[in-house]
């Protein structure tokens, strides 16, 4: 077989299989985040977390000069994660999401 059409099936090969593997990797922001806040305010109205607005209004204060951009929630773990930005830097601020309390920061 010459080596042009070598060079092709193998080229074809590896563009199908980077498709496929970024085809199951992708999963639209918006999805996950609406997931995330629908989990929270089921949580939040059966009593089980505090609202968003009451972990923000905790939170927020305590990051001064830092520009707040929004929150994750992951109800597996019932974690808030907080997103901030600071002279170019990301910082996440991870928060129980039934007490309140800072569990963590990352980031500068």
């Amino acid at each position: 077989m010459p080596m042009v059409m070598v060079a092709q099936r193998v080229l074809h090969a590896c563009l199908a299989a980077v498709s496929l593997a970024g085809a199951a990797a992708v999963v639209p922001p918006a999805a996950a985040q609406d997931y995330g806040q629908g989990a929270a305010s089921e949580r939040r109205q059966k009593g089980q977390n505090l609202p968003v607005r009451e972990i923000e209004r905790r939170v927020i204060p305590r990051m001064p000069g830092a520009q707040y951009l929004g929150f994750d929630y992951d109800p597996a773990t019932d974690i808030y994660t907080l997103k901030f930005l600071r002279n170019g830097s990301v910082i996440w601020v991870d928060v129980d999401g039934r007490s309140g309390q800072i569990l963590r920061r990352t980031g500068n």
